[in-house]
């Protein structure tokens, strides 16, 4: 029998406060069962194994990160909107890395489950919403989401991992990188599409 207000929203939250203290590598079934005071087999009630919980975290990350950019960038528009998606983006990776780790993290998460969850999806078209306001089209649009992925995710990776040696301040660094983004969203190259070199 199932205990009493264990629900699979329950098990999640669980495990995605286990990712943020103990990195998402070290969140296992029976390290969640312990953090809720259940045995293991309980938590097969709510959630069929490891490779679902750890989808299910990825979810509410990706749910939360994007409420958060969301908020953030409401009203915004050009630098002002690039720079407050920038900031929500390191801020939630920075107060959630075991969370942030699973929406980095390849996962094959059970398409119902994906397809319920608004986060990825808004996440999408909040960043191409966003780009569009730079003028940008296809695939220009693609190349520009691509390199935001890469530079936010790059920096804050290299951050965490205590990357950043030099007496410069990471957020002095971060802000430069910021201003350069902007002016190359404002001056886009043209497109090489079908240029044979």
């Amino acid at each position: 029998m199932a205990r009493a207000g264990l629900t699979a929203e329950r098990v999640t939250v669980a495990g995605a406060e286990l990712a943020d203290e103990a990195g998402f590598d070290q969140v296992t079934m029976s390290q969640v069962a312990r953090r809720l005071g259940v045995k293991d087999a309980s938590l097969y009630t709510h959630v069929r194994g490891l490779e679902e919980l750890r989808g299910r975290i990825a979810l509410l990350a990706a749910d939360e990160k994007t409420i958060r950019i969301a908020e953030a960038t409401a009203g915004r528009a050009g630098k002002e909107a690039l720079v407050a998606f920038a900031n929500a983006w390191r801020e939630y990776a920075g107060r959630h890395p075991g969370r942030y780790a699973a929406t980095q993290t390849p996962l094959r998460i059970d398409p119902e489950l994906a397809a319920n969850a608004p986060g990825p999806r808004r996440a999408v078209e909040l960043t191409y919403g966003m780009l569009r306001g730079y003028g940008l089209a296809e695939p220009d649009l693609t190349d520009a989401v691509r390199l935001l992925r890469s530079t936010f995710h790059g920096f804050v990776a290299l951050e965490a991992a205590g990357g950043f040696a030099h007496d410069r301040s990471p957020q002095q660094t971060w802000l430069r990188a910021l201003d350069a983004l902007h002016t190359l969203l404002e001056n886009w190259p043209p497109s090489r599409e079908g240029d044979p070199s």
